[in-house]
Formats: C-alpha cells, structure tokens, sequence
C-alpha cells in the first residue's frame, strides 16, 4: 500500500505539466517497473483491467489508422449529398474492419512477441505493456516519417521544449502520439478535398444548366444527387475509395 500511495503522488505531480496519455503511460511504466501490478489482490487487478478497457476508445481513436479512415468515408458521404446513406454505423463498422486490415501487421507483432507469452506465463505484465506500448510507437513513428508528419513532430517538440532529437526512436510518447494526430488529421482532410472536386464540378454544372433553363427555383441538389450516384457507381467508387485509403497507409 506505501509502494501504491507513493506512486499515485508520483503521478499526480507529473499530470499537471504533461498530458493525459503522457500520465497514463508514465503510471503504466512506473508500475511495471516496480512490479506491483503482480502483486495487486485480483480484485485489484481486475479493476484496473476494466478502467484500462475505458481508455480503449480513445486509443483506438487517437493511435491506430481509425482516425483517417473514418474522416476520409465521412467525406465521401458528404461529398455525395446522400445526408444520412451510408447509416453512421455503417461508416463506423467499416471503418472499424478498415483499421484492423490496416494495423493487423502491427496487431500480430503484439501477439506474437508479448501477449502469447504473457498468456503462457512466459512474460510478466509490464514487460508485455512496453512491448506492446514500443510496436505501437513504431506504427506512429513510420507515418511521421513525411514532410507534414516531421512538421507536426517539430511542432510539438518545440511546444514541450524537449529540444532536437537525432532520431525517431528518442522522441517521447507526450510527443508522438498529439503529432501523430495532427499528420493523420491533416492527411484526412487533403483526401477529403481531392474527393469533393469532382462531385463540386457536377454540382456547378447543374446550377449553370438550371439557370440558363430559367428553372431558379429548383434546387440543384434534386439533379446533382442522381448525377453524383451514377458517377459514383460507374467508376466503381467504394472500391477506389479504399483501395486509396488503404495504399496511404502502405497496406
């Protein structure tokens, strides 16, 4: 229990200058360290177990592919003025499958360097969290590796006053994770821009065409829609759709 209350002061202290994800890494570190978490009652354990599950959302959020995929298909849905088709389930799950296909390299390193061995017994809990925590750091590390991930990346060193690095490796989690947000955010949006283009042009074209007609009463959206699916479907979008998406990941 003094190991326990010494490490939550510990944290408490270190919250206020860092970073949510930064705090919660660092109890994560300072914990497997110390090799309490094995030594916790099981009760104890479990609870953490399930306040960990909370943070899973937010991690599938801000440190998978999650994030770009579900952006870029918002756009596509916008840019087609279908307002609620595809469902927002649909986008969701699809983008869900999207994120698994994408990281499952990533996915089956964790599996197979830490967790098998942590459930063989062959490898205690922190160990498998730095594991795990270092396959992830280099999933986010390979993506800042490009002109707007390396600005993002200096950005963030600059705002924490961490200073130069020599390389990717030495940059710290509080760093890695907010740049590689902004890079995945900033991606997003370019593709989001290259698929309104065509879809803005039709809609010029019938505005153009239903004013030269006299019909300025029509609201263009009534013709652009059908011309937008009908495009959409000849050119066989959705597939164009994620073969990009999966091909800006490397996948």
């Amino acid at each position: 229990m003094q190991e326990l209350q010494t490490l939550n002061l510990d944290t408490l202290g270190s919250a206020a200058g860092d970073s949510v994800p930064s705090t919660l890494v660092n109890i994560a570190e300072q914990a497997s360290q110390s090799g309490s978490f094995e030594s916790m009652a099981p009760p104890l354990q479990i609870a953490l177990f399930l306040g960990a599950m909370v943070m899973l959302s937010g991690a599938l959020v801000s440190i998978t592919a999650f994030t770009r995929i579900v952006i870029v298909l918002s756009f596509v849905r916008k840019a087609l003025s279908t307002q609620e088709i595809p469902p927002t389930q649909v986008i969701i799950g699809l983008s869900l499958f999207l994120t698994l296909f994408v990281m499952a390299p990533t996915f089956h390193a964790m599996h197979e360097k830490a967790i098998s061995k942590y459930m063989n017994q062959q490898m205690s809990a922190g160990e498998t969290f730095e594991v795990c925590k270092e396959e992830m750091l280099d999933f986010m590390r390979s993506h800042l590796r490009s002109n707007s991930g390396i600005s993002a990346l200096n950005l963030f060193l600059e705002v924490s006053k961490t200073g130069e690095i020599d390389q990717y490796e030495d940059a710290p989690v509080h760093v890695v994770i907010p740049a590689f947000i902004i890079h995945e955010l900033k991606l997003a949006f370019i593709m989001g821009f290259c698929i309104y283009i065509p879809f803005l042009l039709i809609d010029l074209v019938v505005s153009t065409v239903l004013m030269s007609l006299g019909m300025m009463m029509m609201p263009p959206v009534v013709i652009s829609t059908p011309c937008k699916l009908m495009l959409f479907v000849l050119v066989d979008g959705w597939t164009l759709i994620i073969k990009t998406i999966t091909a800006s990941f490397g996948a």
